[in-house]
């Protein structure tokens, strides 16, 4: 009987039908559980009560958030900088901010590796230094060495050419893009200066 239930409600969410409705606004809601909720956003019933402030809700969700507050738990951990929320709002708040500042210029960043690259552009910091020509770089060395090796892993798939960086495959296939408009361009002319002879035959 239990799963019953449990199937007709879960059957709601794809066929989208609401049959409880609300006598005070007619407001309809998917599942007799969200329609007691909202009734007391009428009646201002709040029968969830904090045990440690006396302070009452209307659902037990909003008494768990509330909780939080005394307990200092915070569940909600950024993946980034480590830092904590009592609510997942507050998480996904903050992870819209940048919260790695350059002290020199202000630019900020979402990473603390991101503020440290940054930031070599103002101390002249390289602390990559090639074994092979003896420079040293702020950034990783892989671009550099491909000068040395001749590696070329891009490739391009319309002529096989091939290329050190992505940046320079893109780059190269607009030459492509080009000739191909330059082509299309002439068929067009072409195709108007038939039609001069064909109008003429006619």
């Amino acid at each position: 009987m239990i799963n019953n239930i449990g199937l007709t409600k879960h059957r709601s969410i794809h066929t989208g039908e609401k049959p409880y409705s609300c006598d005070i606004c007619c407001k309809s809601f998917s599942n007799d559980s969200h329609l007691t909720r909202h009734i007391r956003t009428h009646t201002g019933e709040r029968p969830y009560p904090c045990n440690i402030c006396s302070k009452s809700f209307s659902d037990d969700s909003s008494l768990t958030k509330h909780k939080h507050i005394h307990t200092r738990e915070k569940p909600f951990p950024c993946d980034i900088c480590g830092k904590s929320f009592p609510e997942n709002s507050g998480l996904t708040k903050h992870k819209r901010k940048k919260p790695y500042q350059c002290d020199l210029c202000g630019k900020s960043f979402t990473e603390k590796i991101g503020l440290t690259k940054h930031k070599r552009i103002h101390t002249g910091e390289k602390p990559f230094h090639s074994d092979i020509s003896g420079e040293s770089f702020s950034h990783s060395l892989d671009i550099h060495k491909q000068i040395h090796t001749g590696d070329k892993e891009y490739h391009c798939d319309i002529c096989g050419k091939s290329f050190s960086q992505a940046v320079y495959l893109t780059r190269h296939k607009r030459i492509h893009t080009d000739i191909c408009a330059e082509s299309i361009c002439e068929n067009y002319q072409l195709l108007k200066h038939n039609c001069i002879h064909t109008e003429d035959e006619l």
